[in-house]
């Protein structure tokens, strides 16, 4: 073997490893933040889990990217560890789908069809679709289609490159010699383990041994303990992205690690055992890349049957070997998930709506504690601020770094979306802590409303509610039509706070209310309105995102301006609610 044919082994893997990643990445962006909502949503059980590891391996073609993402996912406290065993499991099944692709290399036949099954017959064809969706298509989607087209061409290519520069080992007697040794199991293994290890790609390492059987140099013998200890090599990436991480991220790599380290004891025992028993014929054979395709698939999925019923106990003795430490208040995001785009910002996405849930029910409780106080009450909506300023620390300063970042459009959306309402939520949050405020003023001095002050003021909260109700809704489930209903609601509750207002002065004229009382009453409308003017900032950015424009203002002066058929119907509806019939 000649040092230029090194040197085009060297460039194979280059532009195989290039063109994976690639792909990946394109793959990953067509995806979007609805991947974390579906590995959420199907991860409940252990068949579920094990199908979408699969899917998302197959997917973004990288099973360390998937078990990377899960430790980053357990670190933020974002998934359960036990619903990462099948995952994990899946994951190695779905990577073996790449070998399979690869191995349509060693394809040999006159027929047209199976030579089109070829990669070096359409990956040509495949990159020119590509470079055209990237250079003429305007939606990011069509491009990241083009992009992963591309990497997948560079792919094939790579591996076209590192078959050809091996092509001459076939005739060599030293390279013969080399061979020899690997008959050996356990170094076989330890080879398998360290190269993938150093190039922390099953999927190239596997892509290198499908080269070199081209060869016909490899038997059947040599390359099962080489896939085995592939296997166990790829555990290398998820016990490098544990370091740093909690102990429950550890022990996803450890789960990981065991898995494929037990799969492969066992089987290396299995199959070393009957051959000495039965003497298969088959392995002095030569084995071609869709043999090492076939031993890779069958592996993987062998153990997966095996290990499955026992994942309870990969997740014990992952917790015996790494100690247990106490669980985070409350889960935020991990770096290692932001290499990920579309799954940090679907996790970020999901956050804002924990964060909208707690400002929701912060409101609802201290409306009901203004008459009903209570020192508990308190200490509650308190905590709920604290963890709401939390939240939107958090959020605000992850995902100002994906500025300038090649993200989707509807990822970008999400993000602006996002950006736009997690002040307004700090903002209600800090509003119910106010309305406590005044609860403990009037609990504690004693002051005494007069029945129609009360009577006003629990009709205008019950406003506040339905609006706070509405929009975190709205917001939660991107539901556009549903944010229509906010402005006009807003508008009562202006009217309505300045009639309260107004009759509170009546009052006063009349002796029947006192400044004091006044004072209060003005801090509670006061805050009433800011929960409300909040509430319409966000209604605006969940219609902005769905119609990707954003001009509040704008907006609100065609609002008040413009003959709005259905905004008057809204605002008649709400107006008899709350203030016509009182």
């Amino acid at each position: 073997m000649s040092l230029f044919s090194v040197f085009t082994l060297l460039g194979g893997l280059a532009f195989f490893i290039y063109g994976m990643n690639q792909m990946s990445h394109s793959l990953e962006r067509i995806a979007g933040s609805k991947m974390e909502r579906i590995i959420n949503k199907m991860t409940k059980n252990r068949l579920s889990g094990l199908l979408m590891g699969c899917i998302i391996t197959v997917a973004i073609q990288s099973s360390s990217a998937v078990t990377v993402m899960l430790v980053g996912l357990v670190n933020s406290g974002l998934m359960n560890i036990g619903n990462t065993v099948a995952v994990i499991m899946g994951s190695n099944i779905g990577t073996t789908i790449t070998a399979w692709l690869m191995s349509l290399v060693g394809i040999s036949s006159d027929n047209v069809f199976v030579k089109m099954l070829k990669p070096e017959s359409f990956s040509p064809l495949l990159a020119f679709v590509g470079i055209g969706l990237i250079m003429l298509s305007k939606k990011p989607v069509k491009k990241d289609v083009g992009n992963s087209f591309v990497g997948f061409a560079i792919l094939m290519y790579g591996m076209m490159l590192m078959s050809s520069s091996v092509a001459p080992l076939a005739d060599s007697p030293s390279f013969s010699g080399l061979l020899v040794s690997f008959k050996n199991p356990i170094l076989g293994v330890l080879t398998g383990l360290i190269v993938t290890a150093i190039i922390q790609s099953s999927a190239a390492s596997v892509g290198m041994l499908q080269a070199i059987s081209m060869t016909g140099s490899i038997s059947y013998g040599m390359a099962v303990p080489i896939i085995m200890g592939q296997n166990i090599g790829t555990c290398a990436t998820a016990i490098l992205s544990s370091i740093g991480v909690n102990k429950n991220a550890k022990r996803v790599a450890a789960i990981h690690l065991s898995f494929n380290l037990i799969g492969t004891l066992f089987f290396m025992a299995l199959y070393f055992g009957l051959h000495m028993i039965f003497d298969f014929s088959f392995v002095d054979e030569p084995i071609k890349p869709m043999g090492i395709a076939l031993c890779h698939s069958i592996f993987n999925i062998a153990t997966t049957v095996l290990l499955l019923p026992f994942s309870n106990q990969l997740v014990m003795l992952a917790s015996k070997t790494i100690k247990t430490e106490p669980e985070r208040q409350i889960a935020f995001l991990d770096d290692r998930i932001f290499e990920m785009p579309s799954i940090a910002i679907g996790e970020c996405e999901k956050l804002s709506h924990e964060m909208a849930e707690i400002a929701w029910k912060s409101v609802v409780d201290a409306i009901n504690n203004i008459f009903d106080h209570s020192l508990e009450a308190d200490e509650h909506i308190a905590d709920a601020e604290n963890m709401v300023d939390k939240y939107e620390d958090r959020l605000g300063s992850y995902l100002i770094r994906f500025s300038g970042r090649e993200i989707s459009v509807n990822d970008s959306r999400t993000v602006s979306k996002i950006l736009h309402t997690i002040g307004d939520f700090e903002r209600i949050s800090d509003h119910s802590l106010n309305l406590t405020e005044s609860a403990r003023e009037i609990s504690e001095k004693g002051i005494v409303m007069s029945e129609s002050a009360v009577n006003e003021l629990k009709k205008l909260g019950k406003a506040i509610e339905e609006i706070v109700q509405k929009t975190t809704s709205a917001y939660i489930s991107n539901d556009a039509v549903l944010a229509l209903e906010i402005e006009p609601l807003e508008r009562v509750i202006d009217v309505y706070t300045e009639t309260v207002r107004q009759n509170h002065i009546d009052r006063l004229r009349k002796g029947e209310c006192t400044i004091e009382r006044g004072f209060v009453l003005a801090d509670i409308l006061n805050n009433y309105e800011r929960i409300s003017d909040h509430c319409s900032n966000i209604a605006i950015a969940v219609i902005q995102a769905d119609s990707d424009t954003y001009d509040p203002h704008e907006y609100i002066k065609n609002l008040h301006t413009n003959d709005d058929m259905q905004y008057e119907k809204l605002y008649n509806i709400y107006r008899e609610k709350y203030i016509s019939k009182g």
